[in-house]
């Protein structure tokens, strides 16, 4: 499907959107109804503005840097992780030693942030970071309001309580051991417990090149598999990824993970540009590339409608948001532009949706923020 392209700078895209919405609006029968309507392809795609208020202002003179863990928990509280030892050191006067200003330290590693953009509840603050694995990078809350998060330059899965409390570690520190090994990890970036089953699903690839699967409770290994539900092979070669060559047949860096209600698992297939579609046992259902080159996939998420019925993907080298309808994978939109105005975009790497459809984009760097945009209702054909 031939798709325009949509570059908005960010003045554009709140007027633009809004006005589309304004004069199109859902059809008349609910929010449910409008956009099964548009799933069935009678209606376009979501719309959405950015929101110019959230979040709020850090407190206590914190600063944030690149944003690489992202969640919505059930409560609409968004979890966030970033990296504080990529701030630089003349904008922390406030942390060194004595202090050379009075503003600024490093914000907490991870913070909660509340419907009005206000944290919450944070762990790590700067004392006590270096105690805390380097890099924080995918996360999920599950339905014991435990929390888990992909240590990820340690090869390591970790599952906290609500306080921070280390219940359960799966992978061996800073150890790896290729992609048939079921005991060692290969930089893990994301994981999602499935709904309806206690099976933690993982994306196993900075390193390895495949989903691999785990007893939430226990950790015990279960499966895995590489593209298309076929065999990882870490000494595949890659060819070109420009229009008209066949889609590679390996996972390269697999970095994004959601389950949809129905039981089907939707993977980000980052430098493969495409979104791969599984059942719960790793059979292969079905794909999309959405441009050639690298980077169009970094994450995935469910829109919150009953039926699930979108995808939005971050393309974090075109600094874009893709829409797909997610019953065929076909492509229905995109938004966003570089740059650092709001409604831009400095390389986005993860995708949330709260309970009223409100999409969180949070910023690996240069962009080192989260913004949320509102859900405005569908823009009909």
């Amino acid at each position: 499907m031939k798709v325009q392209n949509r570059w908005y700078t960010a003045g554009a895209v709140v007027a633009a959107v809004a006005l589309t919405a304004g004069c199109n609006g859902a059809p008349e029968g609910g929010e449910d109804e409008a956009i099964a309507a548009a799933a069935a392809g009678t209606a376009e795609a979501p719309s959405f503005e950015v929101d110019l208020d959230w979040p709020q202002p850090l407190p206590n003179n914190w600063l944030m840097s690149s944003v690489l863990g992202l969640y919505v928990d059930a409560e609409d509280h968004v979890w966030v992780s970033h990296r504080p030892e990529l701030l630089p050191e003349e904008e922390l006067g406030a942390a060194q030693d004595p202090p050379t200003a009075d503003c600024c330290v490093p914000a907490p590693v991870v913070m909660r942030f509340n419907g009005a953009g206000e944290v919450v509840h944070s762990w790590a603050h700067y004392e006590e970071a270096d105690q805390w694995p380097g890099v924080l990078h995918g996360f999920f809350v599950d339905d014991d309001a435990n929390l888990w998060i992909s240590a990820r330059d340690q090869h390591q899965l970790k599952k906290f309580s609500p306080d921070g409390e280390v219940l359960l570690t799966i992978g061996i520190q800073d150890e790896t051991g290729g992609s048939d090994d079921t005991e060692r990890l290969g930089r893990p970036s994301d994981m999602v417990v499935a709904p309806g089953t206690n099976e933690l699903f993982v994306v196993d690839g900075y390193v390895n090149r495949r989903v691999i699967v785990f007893d939430a409770e226990t950790g015990a290994y279960l499966r895995h598999w590489g593209a298309y539900g076929e065999a990882a092979d870490d000494d595949y070669e890659f060819g070109p990824r420009g229009d008209g060559d066949p889609p590679a047949r390996q996972f390269s860096t697999v970095h994004g993970i959601t389950a949809a209600d129905d039981g089907f698992i939707y993977v980000a297939d980052r430098n493969n540009s495409r979104i791969q579609v599984f059942e719960h046992d790793g059979t292969f259902v079905q794909e999309r590339v959405l441009r050639s080159g690298t980077g169009a996939a970094f994450d995935v998420a469910l829109s919150h409608d009953a039926e699930q019925s979108f995808l939005y993907v971050a393309d974090g080298e075109e600094h874009q948001i893709w829409v797909l309808r997610r019953s065929d994978l076909e492509v229905l939109d995109r938004f966003g532009s570089e740059g650092t105005e709001p409604g831009q975009f400095g390389r986005p790497h993860n995708l949330e949706v709260d309970s009223q459809g409100n999409l969180y984009v949070a910023e690996a760097a240069p962009g080192a923020r989260v913004q949320r945009f509102h859900f405005l209702g569908l823009v009909t054909r």
